[in-house]
């Protein structure tokens, strides 16, 4: 999954290994909950089209699943505006990504990084890789909105 490479936003390193550390249980308590967040987030990043433009004209459909809640999410970007479904949905998608959801949640805080964490292998990909630059955008505005939306739900790090 494509995206800034960052190792922190706001946090100091020790924070960041307490924080890691001292998580038993997951960000999200409930696919629910996730959903409620993610809905948030993506109404936030569709109030700024211009950011995200490359993604609307890209043709692709991306299955995002997280674990520790299961769930899915479909971004369609065959046609302005962009299409998002929760849950899970028929039919194939160009690119799907499969994470946690304690993982998206650290990559879109800035607190891992992207590239890290895929070469790790904790974000794993079925589908054509070259078409995922055209996410960057979309991804990028994510990461912006997302501390705020984070936070508002009471899920950022203290």
């Amino acid at each position: 999954m494509p995206g800034p490479v960052r190792a922190s936003r706001e946090f100091t390193s020790r924070q960041l290994v307490e924080w890691q550390t001292e998580r038993t249980m997951p960000v999200y308590s409930s696919a629910e909950q996730f959903y409620a967040v993610m809905q948030e987030l993506f109404a936030e990043v569709m109030r700024h089209p211009e950011q995200i433009d490359s993604f609307l004209h890209s043709n692709l459909v991306v299955r995002v699943k997280t674990y520790e809640p299961e769930t899915e999410m479909v971004l369609d970007g065959r046609q302005p505006p962009l299409g998002i479904s929760f849950g899970p949905q028929p039919g194939r998608a160009n690119l799907e990504i499969l994470l946690s959801a304690d993982l998206l949640h650290a990559l879109w805080l800035g607190v891992e990084s992207t590239q890290q964490a895929f070469f790790d292998g904790r974000i794993r990909t079925r589908g054509n890789l070259l078409k995922a630059m055209q996410l960057l955008e979309l991804f990028a505005e994510a990461e912006r909105s997302y501390p705020a939306v984070a936070d508002r739900h009471g899920l950022t790090p203290a």
